[in-house]
């Protein structure tokens, strides 16, 4: 799951090993993510397997 400030914005599908650096930007080539990321993130919460928020 990826969330935008806490809410849920799209769904990715990566290697369940992958870094929070690579799931970031496979996070962020996700369109529906990126229309809501705009910006850099102020702060990045990453639990391995699971999520990625991203705080802008």
């Amino acid at each position: 799951m990826v969330q935008v400030n806490g809410r849920v914005r799209g769904k990715i599908t990566v290697a369940r090993d992958i870094g929070e650096k690579a799931a970031l930007v496979a996070a962020l080539a996700e369109p529906t993510v990126a229309k809501f990321a705009d910006g850099t993130p102020k702060k990045v919460i990453f639990v391995p397997g699971r999520l990625i928020n991203i705080v802008v």
